[in-house]
């Protein structure tokens, strides 16, 4: 009689434990074999991930793009290992940048093996443009969480304008996991003052309370209570004493989903470093490796085998499957159904779900966008712009936006009948009121993108500064966001120099991927935003004016639909050969107008070139670059209220740039051009004084 030995059914306890230690020792693994990385947060927080995910998330490892997913942001990105990890322990697979899905897995066991090398599916931060399954790019703390607003503000906004009864076609959740350095930092501040005001109850932040930062206890300079400031907000505050305990944490995510009127933030105590013998609770354990030695004693303390290494038990993979999987995949195939019966009931609202998941616009998007006559007087940027936006609004039903505490200055609140406030009582507003929190603003902006809503964000441009650091994540991730910044330059006269820009448009123009315009008149405010609305992976930034600039009469000048191409001919000699080239944008290219037709007029064959946008024109062909900048010219001036910096790859070393070298002063508009010598006189002599020394 033969007998056939059948191995003991491993409990789901069982496996529970054996996933999250599996989450922990790939993530020691990936570290010490990289002699890079943060082993210790992963170590503390892999059962709180792994119950998120296994246990309580809708998300669909085969889809991980269905518009109905529950977010997971990791905002304290340097744990990302537990984010490669949890994504290949369930299969996740990978979608392209058209929406593709490639069939493969998005994170391989492969690029875990080689965590932060090149061309890896797993790098040193979560990275949304990079790897599928990532909702956000995280790393600089305070981001993620700040993001995670936007993406439920989104939620929210969605809710109200497409569910219909029995139709809930979105109503996921948003999780965020942060750590002591996001709560530090101000961005998270600012918003999660704006989502407890707001009432985001589908918002859900974990904080890793595990008292250690790089320089050692928190206690160092980090010593305020955490869940009162969070009650002060108006969040609803929950405690886990132990963050092993998996029951525990669920119970807690429970609480969350069943709060109504206001976000939840749960203070998790943890070990950074979980399980080591000597770096568990130290700050030894965040930001280097184990070490040979104490990985062997770590794992040994897990009852994990000491040798092995990048080791996926059997049932593991099954045991994620069983989970998420079974449960993501059953979630989207109702949401898909009941897509398909609301397409039938509802198909308009089903085609606006369509175009927004694809980053399209509605057919004639564009055919009521203002023509502006010419006008001597002229119009200031910022009325030309509010006047565009409010079209925008009306044509595209998820466009919207709005300002730091500027609507009223920056003209950028939408006033057309219906358009309303996004406030707690009515999430179907489209203008957002950000309140003075312009990093918040901009990492929310990029929330709502992430999305796919096509959002705007507004302040002076001075305040750039404050919003930078998100708009510089926004052209990392390749969002379509767009921020709008009026008081362009010395515009604003007598605020003087703490409100004058000097440096922001050479600072903006450095970032990789960001569309920086400065339109020179109404009508080519115009053709910046038809131009910026097409875009679908790069983000933009609208520099326009507060005072009027004279609208250029296009039957005398070269149509605005240069714009489209950075750099154009605005105005030129008769029969064309010029010898001098005057270059610039905004609020000037009406003075190199000015100063050009003093030169015609004194028979000096003067061109002037309107640039909005160097990124554009640097895009734009060898031979349409020469065409508006012909090599042979080597005189040329540019005139930019604003630093001088970078203008000489235009102007060349026999050019010269009227521009800011010095910060600006308190005055009126006249007095500061005339003490900058932002003058019409000034440029002409500036252009005759280089003829001269040809």
């Amino acid at each position: 009689m033969s007998v056939t030995n059948v191995a003991e059914p491993v409990s789901d306890t069982r496996l529970d434990q054996l996933s999250v230690d599996t989450i922990r020792t790939l993530s020691i693994d990936a570290v010490q074999q990289a002699k890079s990385g943060h082993p210790g947060t992963p170590m503390a927080l892999a059962p709180l991930v792994y119950t998120i995910w296994n246990r309580v998330m809708r998300f669909d490892p085969e889809d991980p793009i269905w518009p109905n997913r529950d977010r997971f942001v990791l905002s304290n990105g340097h744990a990302s290992m537990l984010l490669w990890s949890v994504l290949h322990l369930t299969g996740t697979q990978a979608v392209n940048a058209d929406y593709e899905r490639l069939g493969h897995p998005s994170v391989s066991l492969e690029d875990i093996r080689r965590f932060r090398q090149l061309g890896s599916k797993a790098p040193g931060h979560p990275e949304y443009h990079w790897v599928s399954g990532v909702e956000t790019t995280t790393g600089p703390l305070g981001q993620g969480v700040a993001t995670s607003v936007g993406m439920a503000i989104a939620q929210k906004w969605l809710a109200d304008r497409y569910n219909q009864p029995g139709f809930p076609i979105f109503d996921y959740s948003i999780y965020a996991v942060c750590g002591d350095g996001c709560l530090m930092e101000g961005v998270a501040s600012e918003a999660a003052s704006l989502a407890g005001h707001l009432g985001l109850d589908n918002l859900c932040w974990v904080y890793d309370n595990n008292h250690i930062t790089i320089e050692g206890q928190t206690s160092l300079a980090f010593t305020e209570d955490v869940a009162g400031r969070f009650l002060a907000y108006g969040w609803n505050v929950l405690r886990v004493g132990d963050a092993n305990d998996l029951d525990r944490i669920e119970h807690a995510l429970s609480v969350f989903r069943t709060t109504k009127g206001r976000p939840t933030f749960i203070v998790l105590d943890s070990h950074i470093g979980y399980g080591s013998p000597h770096k568990q609770d130290t700050a030894a354990a965040h930001g280097e490796p184990l070490g040979d030695e104490e990985v062997r004693l770590t794992k040994r303390s897990y009852g994990w085998p000491e040798g092995a290494q990048f080791l996926v038990p059997d049932g593991v993979r099954e045991h994620f499957a069983a989970g998420v999987g079974a449960r993501g995949a059953a979630a989207r195939s109702a949401w898909t159904a009941l897509l398909a019966s609301y397409r039938a009931a509802y198909p308009e609202l089903a085609g606006e779900i369509d175009q927004m998941q694809r980053r399209d616009l509605p057919a004639g998007w564009d055919h009521n966008l203002p023509v502006f006559p010419a006008d001597a007087k002229g119009m200031a940027g910022r009325d030309a712009s509010s006047k565009v936006l409010n079209v925008l609004a009306q044509s595209i039903p998820w466009f919207l936006g709005g300002s730091a505490d500027l609507g009223p200055s920056n003209k950028t609140t939408l006033t057309y009948e219906g358009a309303g406030s996004f406030q707690a009582g009515t999430p179907g507003g489209k203008n957002l009121h950000f309140g003075i929190r312009e990093h918040a603003m901009a990492a929310i902006v990029n929330g709502l993108s992430l999305s796919k809503l096509r959002a705007f964000g507004a302040t002076f441009f001075i305040f750039s500064d404050y919003a930078r650091p998100a708009i510089r994540l926004s052209a990392l991730m390749e969002l379509p966001t767009i921020v709008v910044f009026t008081h362009d330059a010395m515009g604003d006269g007598e605020d003087g120099p703490t409100h004058q820009p000097v440096e922001q448009l050479a600072s903006l123009r450095a970032i990789p991927g960001l569309v920086t315009l400065r339109p020179g008149d109404a009508n080519e405010v115009v053709e910046a935003y038809r131009y910026v609305m097409q875009l679908r992976h790069q983000p933009a930034v609208l520099v326009l004016s507060r005072q009027p600039l004279p609208t250029l009469d296009r039957r005398t000048y070269a149509p605005a639909t240069g714009v489209a191409r950075g750099a154009y001919v605005l105005a030129d000699p008769p029969g064309g050969n010029p010898e001098v080239i005057l270059i610039a944008s905004g609020s000037e290219v009406s003075l190199a107008v000015q100063a050009h037709d003093r030169l015609i007029a004194e028979g000096i064959r003067s061109r002037v070139v309107s640039m909005p946008s160097w990124d554009i024109f640097e895009h734009q062909t060898p031979e349409y670059r020469d065409s508006v900048l012909p090599p042979a010219v080597k005189a040329r001036v540019a005139v930019e209220q604003a630093s001088a910096f970078g203008w000489e790859r235009y102007v060349g070393t026999s050019g010269h740039v009227i521009g800011m070298r010095t910060f600006g002063a308190s005055a009126p508009l006249k007095a500061l051009q005339e003490k900058f010598g932002f003058e019409p006189d000034r440029v002409a002599v500036a252009a005759k004084e280089l003829l001269a020394k040809r």
